[in-house]
């Protein structure tokens, strides 16, 4: 019958429940393991979880919430860092104790695959990634994490580090109950064709995308570099 959730504090009325309905072996070029699907009472997407390890009742899980993008997951686009960030995620899980890559069906940050190629036409005439979502009458980030809780808290997970460049991640999977203990970088290097799509990124969403260029404000606990001082 799977493990059921519908317990934490969410927001809005809607209830959100998620269940195991399956669990299989996944052998894979980058590592060893178990694939967990989940229904939910939400969406109506299958969202799964991808698990190195054993995380339940573990502390500081390593940890990626990573949203569908076909274009770069499997066609291998340049214009974002999709796949890369999926490949990496899934080589650095691999290489702890435990580790999960949650795996949501939320294409285009949330706008849908269609949505998602029209934006790209709107920035193939020179609007950048926000301004194209604004555009078509989406806000910048149409993505939320309800789901992504429940299924942390279906897998018995006390706390993870996420591995995460975007600050409002961890912002709203905290605000969603999950225990985020701390924040792993997760950037990677620009090519000629996404640069500025990450540039934007940093600039106008607030990644923390330094290896980039233009250094973020310094988060609580990091070094403070001031320009021109050594």
């Amino acid at each position: 019958t799977g493990v059921q959730t519908c317990a934490l504090p969410i927001l809005g009325d809607q209830k959100v429940c998620v269940r195991i309905v399956a669990i299989a072996d996944l052998p894979s070029r980058f590592g060893r393991f178990q694939v967990v699907a989940f229904w939910n009472n939400r969406d109506g997407k299958d969202h799964i979880a991808i698990l190195h390890g054993n995380p339940i009742g573990r502390e500081d899980v390593p940890t990626r919430v990573h949203s569908e993008c076909l274009t770069g997951d499997a066609l291998g686009s340049l214009r974002c860092d999709c796949r890369d960030q999926l490949e990496v995620s899934l080589q650095r899980i691999a290489q702890e104790e435990c580790g999960i890559v949650l795996y949501l069906r939320q294409e285009g940050r949330g706008i849908g695959l269609m949505n998602k190629l029209r934006a790209y036409g709107l920035q193939d005439r020179g609007l950048d990634t926000v301004e194209a979502n604004l555009a078509l009458g989406f806000r910048d980030d149409e993505r939320e994490y309800s789901i992504a809780a429940h299924m942390l808290h279906s897998l018995g997970v006390k706390s993870i580090q996420l591995l995460t460049n975007n600050p409002k991640k961890v912002e709203e999977l905290t605000r969603l109950g999950v225990k985020v203990s701390g924040r792993l970088p997760h950037v990677i290097p620009p090519n000629e064709f996404n640069r500025f799509y990450l540039e934007t990124k940093r600039d106008r969403s607030g990644h923390y995308l330094d290896a980039i260029g233009k250094p973020h404000l310094p988060e609580q606990g990091e070094e403070v570099h001031v320009e021109g001082v050594r």
